[in-house]
């Protein structure tokens, strides 16, 4: 019997290599707010929310905001197609989707910017539901965007596996009485996962397919 009924996905570095778009946006943000885009080390950002990563750098929350308004322009009209499937993951979608599970993404873009990437990147069909953050701030981290999802009745009594790649995705999972499973193929560390005690350290798709099926 396979070990679960339903996977809640993480889309940034664990199904799609985004990097490329989404430092191009964070430096022209940056570079919009006179800051030296070359100066500052981007990678801590992948993954956590947009909100969070510019109050690193500005003080107020009106600057926030307009760094969070020129990364969105700029990602809409060019980094939210500078992105590609990570190898194995069609096979992984058609092989859970034949298997009969549920399947909702669980990730911190909002759920208007992420639809038209997983239609673009042929994805949008495998899911029962797209759960993302809102807009605004009412749902803007990970812990938030999980328990959202989890309120869909057809979850119901089955079990729950998340899926992800950074410690966000961990922490969200564990805040939400969840097990998860960290892919060591996207833009986290084994470091950074393991001491939230993760299910499983896949380092590709296969695997990964291997132990949610049993």
């Amino acid at each position: 019997m396979q070990r679960y009924d339903a996977v809640l996905f993480d889309v940034d570095g664990t199904l799609i290599h985004s990097r490329p778009g989404i430092f191009n946006c964070f430096a022209y943000a940056f570079r919009k707010m006179g800051l030296d885009p070359d100066a500052i080390d981007c990678s801590r950002y992948l993954g956590p929310p947009l909100r969070w990563s510019f109050a690193q750098h500005f003080a107020t929350d009106a600057e926030v905001e307009q760094a969070v308004e020129y990364y969105r322009v700029h990602y809409e009209e060019v980094g939210s197609h500078q992105c590609s499937l990570f190898p194995g993951v069609r096979q992984m979608m058609n092989t859970l989707k034949d298997a009969g599970l549920y399947m909702a993404t669980a990730t911190c873009k909002p759920v208007e910017v992420v639809t038209p990437i997983l239609k673009e990147q042929g994805l949008f069909d495998y899911f029962d539901r797209i759960g993302g953050a809102s807009m605004d701030e009412s749902v803007d981290n990970k812990t938030d965007v999980i328990r959202l999802v989890l309120q869909d009745p057809r979850l119901a009594g089955k079990r729950i596996l998340m899926v992800g790649d950074r410690q966000d995705d961990m922490q969200g999972a564990v805040n939400n009485q969840l097990p998860a499973a960290a892919v060591l193929y996207g833009y986290g560390s084994r470091e950074e996962m393991e001491p939230w005690n993760p299910v499983l350290l896949a380092q590709n798709c296969e695997e990964l397919t291997q132990y949610i099926l049993g």
